[in-house]
């Protein structure tokens, strides 16, 4: 009897979730439970690795007794997983040496102020795609061995081992495979974005004992087979949680993008297997590789603030009482009324990289209502995708013809016009919103033969939802010179006023 399913292990910033996929891409069962955030210090974030890990084993057993199905039903499973989270673990115990630090933490901050006035750091982006930042792992992995005493002696004795989520989770799950796939490798500073290998260059700089790494393999092949609840299913495929939506999308042709639209919005253009370095402020990542075959290279664009801006006006300012109210009150007027709202809560990420920007509403007079407001709350979320589309078209002779969204906030249909208009291409949404777990199942069933080709995965997309650029071009423009100009108002606020 032939697996009915895929397994998606989707491990999130807030919670996990397995999702069984059929044959014909459509979602079949969802379990979730959340795991706990904790705050110990401004600016720190970190979870609970086993907490997490049971967490997995709970949806996986309760997602296959919601169907009625066993581990031998499941032709694989496929990890998707939140990028730069660090996670480091005894060898012997499996037990974590302490709470994993998460991607949003900043108490590395200081760290790589220092690291950017050390030698060898004009070369960090030459030879990883990304800038010196503490958004990525190397630096919270050097500050833990630092922090924590004994640490790095256990460490460089190979007592220890480190990884990001999905390596903590294919451990857990085949008996100690230690592995990580090349798209969460490109996002610790460590690996070379060209020899998809680590770097001792780079190791070096940062100070991290290559005892401690796992070994990289490519995103779509069997890392082992699972035990306990998935006992025999093989594990099949690891990808980061943007590259998994990014591959969910079927966007595997060189000039296919899309963008994920939640608490932060990630806009990736894959660029083939041509590797593009940025000059205009974007991340060069891995997007996908499948066993045997050269990586698929993408440009990235990170968004920090866009889903987290409605809840700012709904929990701080007390505008509306739901998320979904923020349509119907921008609704209400006719356009912005003149203000421009720029949410750089935690400085500017792509394509400025300012930290020390601070969030402005710009234009205000006694006109504006909060009717005004919620609409410059949506359109920042419009203009910000434009500053990274503008900078991916910077970088690339590659032109987008339509951009495929998810996330949450897809469902605002103002902003997704809105977001038509300013990009001035087609907005695509798709039947299956989940498409951060379908990349992971897809990839996972693709590389055990579940599906056959891209191709096929091709034929599982079907259409939900179209929006058509409908804005006057002049009335584009001069809107767009008005962003531009509020953003010129945030930068270099903590500098100048020595605010936080």
């Amino acid at each position: 009897m032939k697996p009915r399913f895929v397994m998606a292990i989707d491990q999130g910033t807030t919670s996990t979730r397995a999702i069984l996929f059929d044959h014909g891409g459509q979602l079949v069962a969802v379990s979730q439970l959340e795991h706990h955030q904790y705050f110990p210090k401004p600016g720190w974030l970190e979870h609970d690795p086993a907490e997490i890990w049971r967490n997995v084993e709970k949806v996986a057993r309760r997602v296959l007794a919601d169907v009625g199905a066993r581990a031998e039903d499941i032709a694989a499973v496929g990890i998707a997983n939140q990028r730069e989270t660090i996670v480091l673990w005894d060898r012997r115990t499996g037990k974590p040496v302490r709470r994993a630090i998460v991607w949003q933490d900043t108490r590395t901050d200081a760290l790589v102020d220092e690291l950017q006035h050390a030698p060898g750091a004009g070369q960090i982006t030459e030879l990883t795609g990304l800038p010196l930042s503490s958004y990525f792992s190397a630096p919270k992995v050097r500050w833990m061995l630092e922090e924590t005493p004994g640490l790095r002696e256990r460490a460089e004795r190979g007592e220890v081992l480190f990884g990001t989520m999905e390596s903590w989770l294919i451990w857990n799950l085949t008996g100690g495979v230690h592995v990580t796939d090349v798209t969460n490798a490109s996002r610790t500073l460590l690996m070379n974005i060209r020899s998809l290998k680590w770097d001792p260059q780079l190791l070096e700089f940062f100070g991290i004992p290559e005892a401690i790494l796992p070994q990289i393999r490519s995103s779509l092949e069997t890392y082992g087979t699972g035990r306990g609840v998935l006992e025999g299913v093989p594990i099949a495929a690891a990808l980061g949680d943007q590259q998994a939506a990014l591959f969910g999308q079927t966007c595997f042709a060189a000039g296919e993008g899309k963008c994920t639209y939640g608490t932060g919005s990630f806009l990736l253009l894959n660029t083939g297997t041509e590797l593009v370095a940025s000059t205009h402020g974007l991340l060069t990542t891995v997007a996908y590789q499948v066993a045997g075959q050269p990586a698929h290279y993408a440009l990235e664009g990170s968004i920090a603030i866009t889903g987290s801006l409605v809840q700012w006006f709904r929990d701080g300012l007390g505008l509306i009482g739901s998320a979904a109210e923020i349509e119907t009150l921008a609704r209400t007027v006719e356009d912005n009324g003149g203000c421009y709202i720029v949410p750089a809560f935690y400085g500017l990420f792509a394509p400025h990289w300012r930290p020390e920007a601070r969030g402005i509403i710009a234009g205000l007079t006694s006109y504006i209502t909060k009717g005004h407001l919620a609409r410059a709350v949506l359109e920042s979320t419009g203009w910000q995708t434009r500053e990274v589309l503008d900078a991916m078209n910077a970088d690339s002779s590659l032109r987008l013809r339509a951009l495929k969204v998810d996330g949450g906030m897809t469902s605002d249909n103002l902003l997704m016009q809105f977001v038509a208009d300013v990009l001035d291409v087609p907005v695509v949404r798709p039947m299956v919103a989940e498409t951060v777990s379908l990349g992971a199942g897809y990839a996972a069933g693709l590389a055990v033969g579940y599906w056959s080709d891209l191709e096929g995965l091709r034929r599982n997309w079907h259409l939900a939802a179209q929006w058509q650029p409908a804005m006057d071009p002049a009335r584009r423009e001069a809107e767009y010179r008005n962003w531009t100009y509020a953003v010129e108002l945030t930068l270099d606020w903590t500098s100048k006023t020595g605010a936080q």
